[in-house]
């Protein structure tokens, strides 16, 4: 069954990187948004498995722990699992801390244990 993902707020070739790692690894299709408004839409009008959100976001620098904050705050579609896109670790316990999953950074797209971790989320 394939899976769904949100990537939020990073660049253009940033999203191209991220989507093509995770569909050639995950029967997966990833969706583009911006920012937490965007992300919010597209959560309440479709099953979405995982958000990937950028540490800093792309078009307003936006600090993504306050995304992941403002998704898990919401009633409705706070279940997903959210993650934070960064290599910084004090980031990465950040975000779960803020109720979110623990992520991945960009660096890491390549390692087997990232597609371990990405598993739980989009593995059939």
């Amino acid at each position: 069954m394939t899976k769904t993902v949100v990537d939020c707020g990073n660049c253009g070739p940033d999203f191209h990187s991220i989507r093509q790692f995770l569909t050639s690894n995950f029967d997966a299709v990833v969706i583009q948004t911006h920012n937490a408004d965007d992300t919010l839409k597209v959560l309440r009008s479709r099953q979405v498995d995982l958000v990937t959100v950028n540490r800093k976001l792309d078009r307003d620098y936006t600090d993504g722990i306050h995304v992941v904050k403002i998704i898990k705050a919401d009633d409705e579609v706070g279940h997903t699992p959210v993650m934070l896109v960064t290599n910084y670790e004090e980031h990465q316990q950040a975000a779960v801390a803020a109720g979110g999953v623990l992520g991945f950074g960009k660096l890491a797209m390549r390692d087997p244990e990232t597609v371990e971790l990405l598993q739980p989320y989009l593995g059939s």
